[in-house]
């Protein structure tokens, strides 16, 4: 039976849940898939995806991690907004974080990341990473008019994260270096590995995840 609470390990994830949950809302201010087993809480939430079937646009998830204080098993796709309600509440003592009653549509969840066959693919600089993360801030900036409406603005952002980081020899969408810089997860001096299992490419950092698989497919 699924739970209808979890509870976290300590105040310490508690914060850092409600910093990673700003950080995703400032991406976009949408849903959160979550998948809690045994004494695990993954938490993806989506940096870039394709709009329709067919669309050529990777999908881009960020994933943070952290463990529960109690075994449970719970899943499902939420607004975010709600979760991040919920943390607040639990003011500086409760570590029982309720799961929404209601869930809600997101296309991006239907795709199954892989839990295994991850192959180590290279090992990357976090600042060259966060190098190439503001050199895609600055182009999307310059490439979008004045009062761009919203369908302007996911189609400028999608062409320019979907192009390839450079120096890096594995391919992998720049929308992967603009996650892992948005979330928070990489650190100054540090490293990354990136890692890819079938059509799935993964970086892994000091502050989380960042998986990425190539477009043209939902669900």
């Amino acid at each position: 039976m699924a739970s209808e609470t979890v509870v976290l390990e300590d105040q310490e994830t508690v914060a850092d849940l409600a910093t990673f949950f700003s950080r995703a809302r400032s991406i976009e201010d949408g849903a959160v898939l979550i998948q809690a087993a045994g004494s695990a809480l993954a938490l993806y939430v989506p940096v870039l995806y394709p709009e329709f079937l067919g669309d050529s646009v990777p999908t881009v998830l960020g994933m943070r991690a952290v463990r529960l204080g109690r075994p449970a098993e719970a899943g499902g796709v939420f607004a975010i907004s709600a979760l991040t309600d919920r943390l607040a509440r639990m003011g500086e003592t409760s570590l029982e974080l309720s799961i929404p009653p209601a869930e809600v549509q997101a296309s991006w969840a239907g795709q199954q990341v892989p839990r295994g066959g991850w192959e180590q693919r290279e090992t990357l600089e976090d600042d060259a990473l966060l190098a190439e993360a503001m050199r895609g801030i600055g182009v999307v900036a310059q490439a979008l008019p004045e009062n761009a409406g919203k369908p302007v603005l996911k189609t400028v952002r999608a062409r320019i994260w979907s192009s390839p980081v450079e120096g890096v020899q594995t391919p992998m969408p720049l929308g992967m270096a603009f996650g892992a810089h948005a979330l928070g997860f990489l650190r100054a001096g540090a490293t990354s590995t990136l890692f890819a299992s079938g059509q799935w490419l993964r970086l892994s950092s000091g502050g989380g995840h960042v998986v990425a698989r190539q477009g043209g497919v939902l669900g």
